[in-house]
């Protein structure tokens, strides 16, 4: 389906806070284990988790450090009775990254395997250099806008900007971070193997061309995802490009359509815009934004789209993409999306693929173990163990990221691999996927955790409880008005039964830095009953969330067990 990265959609049934199960994995004490779901750690030399799992280019290693290995090819159906290490992961992006920090922090032997580069999508091709060309656009933004400096009693010259300078700022920071995340590994004794490889059998990965065997307890595959490309389009990584290509900014079209409205369409659209191109948005589904809170999305079409340089067409295909040549414009063909009638003709100077993005997992050796993917993606459970083709899991074998498709965010992996860990090192863990947040870095900026309204709504007539909603605007808070960014909403989806938070989206200025403290409400189990109670500093853009709580309406006042008197 040729429809736009939309934001993760998750399920009602995983669970909303911590609780206590009886334990299943037999590495874990047998007695009711409480399990505490992990929140994002910090990287090494003070990076945060900046990135997602990987690319095509994803491959296994040969391992310069690595023991040889006496264990023959025609073995790999049985286990191996020693290992070379007790945790290999397949895949440097950041996912595999945070899980093989965490590794060492709990003594493990660890390897990480990578046939590209460390750093992986995020880093290199993915959120990082977007980051960059997404700070250029803000500056940009508040330079061309007249209107707001005069408010503030500023005169500044027309702007402009330099495309290298800009496209080498995003390439500099991607390096910067990549030789942080690689010397963060090598510090901590993470052997990094470099090269291609396969799976053979049972805790067994071949590495490289040679016929030579790396063995470890456990093993995590972590090779993340590439551009989803639709049939019919044809990419020559100049005119018609997705946005690995997108993020090198090899020039500023005038005119480019963007396929797909999703966080990767809305953040390029908002970078192009800023830099003097006109977007056209292709978008299959009748409604942009398809995959935000209606109410949130219908406001951010309202600012980050209709007074910009911004068309769009929805309901519609693109079922044919030429490149530009021999003097000819790009040529894009749409039909429509139900009847498949055709629709209309553009032409424009480039396209911009951004329909999402495929797992990769070919030729990872999954028929070894009897593996079978679906849709590509790596079957696994609550705690990433993957699953074979007969519905049994396959011992010591764990996906994480975008791999196995449960929510393809790099944090999202970064906390997937550390909730492996734990498990592989005796402590049962399951990790609350409602409690990760998502952001798109548009200006102003959009942020979510949890259920949309109309999901919490279709949980709330099959579980059979009543769901309220709150809303605050950022035109009630001093420090937005202070910075003349008043334009933005914070809105609360909850229990009013209970204070039970089921859901928090926000639009405006730092609304990705401010969804933490409702994302870690929900990964604690803390009730709006509690927060209410809460101080935050005064004049800040925190208080948005502050006025949010207080002003949800609870009939149950009963304190969340973790709320003492100090």
């Amino acid at each position: 389906m040729q429809a736009s990265l939309s934001l993760p959609t998750l399920s009602p049934t995983i669970p909303r806070s911590n609780y206590v199960v009886q334990s299943t994995l037999p590495l874990a004490p047998s007695k009711p284990i409480n399990l505490r779901f992990c929140g994002l750690r910090r990287e090494a030399f003070g990076f945060s988790s900046l990135g997602q799992s990987d690319s095509h280019r994803f491959r296994l290693a040969v391992a310069s450090r690595s023991k040889k290995v006496s264990t023959a090819l025609s073995d790999n159906g049985s286990p191996p009775k020693s290992f070379d290490y007790d945790l290999l992961i397949i895949g440097a992006g950041v996912g595999g990254h945070g899980a093989a920090l965490h590794a060492v922090e709990k003594g493990l032997k660890t390897a990480i395997v990578e046939g590209d580069v460390v750093g992986g999508t995020c880093v290199n091709r993915g959120c990082v250099p977007s980051k960059a060309l997404l700070a250029v656009s803000g500056r940009m933004r508040e330079l061309q806008n007249e209107h707001h400096l005069k408010a503030l009693g500023l005169q500044v010259s027309a702007a402009g900007y330099d495309r290298q300078g800009v496209a080498d700022h995003a390439n500099n920071l991607a390096s910067k971070i990549r030789s942080s995340l690689t010397n963060s590994m090598k510090s901590l004794g993470v052997d990094i193997l470099t090269g291609f490889g396969t799976i053979l059998g049972p805790q067994k990965v071949k590495v490289g061309a040679s016929d030579k065997v790396v063995t470890a307890k456990n093993i995590i595959i972590a090779t993340g995802s590439v551009p989803f490309v639709p049939k019919g389009i044809e990419v020559d990584g100049k005119t018609v490009i997705t946005s690995d290509h997108a993020l090198k900014l090899e020039s500023v079209p005038d005119w480019i359509a963007i396929v797909g409205s999703g966080y990767i369409g809305l953040e390029f659209s908002d970078v192009y815009t800023a830099l003097g191109s006109e977007v056209t948005f292709i978008e299959a589904l009748d409604q942009l934004m398809p995959g935000f809170d209606p109410e949130i999305g219908k406001l951010a079409q309202r600012v980050l789209i209709n007074p910009r340089r911004i068309d769009y067409q929805t309901g519609v295909f693109a079922s044919k993409i030429t490149p530009a040549k021999d003097g000819k414009p790009v040529i894009i063909e749409l039909i429509d999306a139900k009847t498949k009638e055709p629709r209309d003709t553009l032409e424009v100077d480039a396209a911009l693929i951004a329909t999402g993005r495929a797992p990769f997992t070919h030729g990872l050796g999954l028929e070894n173990i009897d593996v079978a993917t679906q849709r590509g993606f790596i079957p696994v459970d609550e705690r990433m163990r993957v699953i074979d083709a007969n519905g049994k899991l396959v011992p010591h074998l764990f996906c994480i990221g975008d791999a196995n498709g449960k929510m393809m965010l790099a944090h999202a992996a970064s906390a997937q691999g550390i909730s492996v860990v734990e498990q592989v090192t005796g402590r049962d863990h399951v990790l609350n996927h409602l409690s990760i947040p998502a952001a798109c870095f548009t200006h102003p900026e959009i942020s979510m955790v949890g259920l949309t309204e109309p999901q919490a709504r279709e949980m709330a007539e099959k579980e059979g409880f009543e769901v309220s909603v709150a809303k605050t605007s950022f035109k009630a808070n001093t420090k937005a008005l202070a910075e003349n960014e008043g334009e933005g909403l914070a809105k609360l989806i909850y229990r009013p039964d209970n204070g039970e938070i089921l859901g928090v989206h926000i639009f405006g200025l730092h609304a990705a830095d401010l969804i933490h403290e409702a994302s870690n409400a929900i990964a604690l189990g803390t009730r709006i009953q509690d927060l209410k109670l809460a101080v935050h500093a005064h004049p800040t853009l925190s208080e948005v969330l502050d006025e949010l709580f207080k002003s949800a309406k609870v009939k149950e006042h009963v304190s969340s067990p973790q709320a003492v008197a100090v």
